[in-house]
């Protein structure tokens, strides 16, 4: 191999491993953000469980949803990356839409604040 077509290989070789070291702030961000999104309709769907106003048939299938998500086996099971907790999402997010009308503003606001208070920004 000429030196020309060795010095070009090194160069493209070092900008293939500058380009793939993560940042561990950003990685860190990218991580929370990802477990806030989990963690929000979870939250949502424990206070409106808690919330006195919300009806027995809502409280049994929101705790069915919880139940669901941390149940270690079910549809696809949560250690598989990404789609291990994708049916759990699928399933409260379902049973949050369907009870929807009753989720208020102090509901929202409790689930938020401890999503802070869990995962800051």
């Amino acid at each position: 191999m000429s030196q020309e077509k060795q010095a070009k290989n090194k160069v493209y070789e070092a900008e293939v491993i500058d380009s793939s070291v993560v940042d561990e702030g950003n990685l860190r961000k990218v991580l929370i953000r990802a477990g806030r999104a989990i963690a929000q309709p979870a939250l949502e769907a424990f206070e409106m469980v808690l919330d006195p106003a919300t009806p027995p048939q809502a409280r049994v299938s929101l705790l069915a949803a919880l139940t669901y998500l941390i149940m270690p086996i079910d549809l696809v099971p949560d250690f598989i990356p990404i789609a291990g907790f994708s049916d759990d999402l699928v399933a409260l997010t379902a049973v949050i839409s369907l009870w929807s009308k009753n989720i208020t503003p102090a509901i929202r606001n409790r689930a938020k604040q401890k999503l802070d208070n869990w995962l800051p920004l």
